[in-house]
């Protein structure tokens, strides 16, 4: 048997990583500014992230929801907290395309209604509702068509208010800060009035923060820069520093009775270790003020640092830097190749990501900026 293709591969076996950096087969160090797709947030093999995974392992790993899990409650009081929305519901999965499915779900059964308005541009998994707002049709099998979907531009507030008027849209899911499509962010006036149309039409608003969540803006979500308070939060990728661990914080006005929703390994013993672990760690270590400090620092320096980039976009450690196309294929293999560097790519063939842990320091920020600008020239 061989395995299915899903991406193409860089040319090197990570074998162990320590905060921000792997380590390959031979020994080689790498500065890690992609986090594996923004999955890591509190670094490679954090110590107290491994004891509280070692320790849980050693006493029980796994039972399904029939069963009370008190660590459960332990997560939820102190996402809540950390969060800020101590007043709503935690539903708990295993992924970020679980959790936008399950808040479409949501939205559906409140409203009473179908039609989702999404965004151009937009990334919301690969499962058949969340493909159905992901603005990319070759994602969609036919066995993925039917669903009522209307994808309008990323900060047209006037759109919105023409697509809502007839109060039949079930919500409105848009990312925090669009990830995949080249870190290109809504903007706080935009979420604000979106808001105000959703309370307005009766639509639920679904804030997608799988990627832009969990400190990595440097606020908890991206959409508190705007001071906005959706119904439904989808949540994923940081929140288990890599072990797989997804949720959809939930609107008290919103029902949750008994069998709207269900999951087997959501919110299992060990990855209620894992991420109990990553809010300990975020909060001792203060990472969403040095998400913010190391972001701003990044922001200002890559702006001025060389003609050929030709913009710099996001918010704390979540940032696209653009260039010309050739220019940012060039830029990328050689920061890997020549520096031992690793970026992200995007949809956007201009620009590369930069989603590294929440740990990074601003040496290591220095490194990637002196190493930029000697592949720049």
């Amino acid at each position: 048997m061989t395995l299915f293709d899903v991406y193409p591969r860089l040319p090197f076996e990570p074998v162990s990583g320590r905060d921000v950096f792997i380590y390959d087969r031979e020994g080689n160090e790498y500065l890690d500014l992609y986090g594996g797709h923004a999955v890591i947030s509190v670094g490679h093999s954090h110590p107290h992230f491994v004891q509280a995974i070692r320790e849980q392992a050693e006493r029980l790993v796994f039972y399904s929801n029939a069963v009370q899990i008190p660590l459960q409650d332990e997560l939820a009081q102190k996402l809540g907290r950390l969060s800020s929305y101590e007043g709503y519901r935690l539903f708990l999965c295993n992924s970020g395309a679980e959790a936008v499915e399950n808040a479409l779900k949501l939205a559906s059964f409140h409203t009473g209604r179908k039609k989702v308005l999404a965004f151009h541009g937009a990334f919301h998994g690969r499962t058949s509702g969340a493909v159905a707002v992901t603005d990319n049709p070759g994602l969609r099998a036919p066995f993925n068509e039917g669903h009522e979907v209307v994808f309008i531009p990323l900060g047209d507030i006037e759109k919105v208010a023409e697509q809502l008027s007839g109060c039949d849209y079930a919500a409105v899911i848009i990312e925090g800060i669009q990830g995949l499509a080249g870190i290109h962010l809504p903007g706080p006036g935009f979420l604000q009035e979106l808001a105000s149309l959703c309370r307005g039409s009766g639509t639920a608003l679904i804030l997608d923060e799988v990627q832009s969540g969990y400190g990595r803006s440097g606020v908890f979500f991206a959409h508190q820069h705007a001071g906005i308070r959706p119904d439904l939060i989808a949540v994923a990728k940081g929140m288990g520093n890599g072990f797989p661990l997804g949720g959809v914080l939930i609107h008290p006005d919103i029902e949750a009775r008994h069998g709207l929703l269900g999951t087997t390994f959501g919110g299992n013993h060990l990855a209620m270790a894992a991420g109990i672990a990553v809010l300990e760690i975020i909060e001792r270590e203060n990472l969403l003020v040095n998400a913010r400090k190391v972001g701003d620092f990044l922001l200002q320096k890559l702006s001025a640092l060389h003609p050929d980039i030709r913009d710099v976009r996001g918010h704390g450690l979540m940032l696209g830097i653009e260039f010309e196309p050739q220019t940012c294929s060039r830029v990328r293999t050689q920061l890997r190749e020549q520096h031992r560097i690793l970026t992200g790519t995007s949809a956007d063939k201009r620009t590369i990501r930069l989603l590294p842990p929440l740990t990074l320091q601003r040496k290591h920020a220095r490194r990637f900026l002196e190493s930029l600008r000697a592949v720049l020239g």
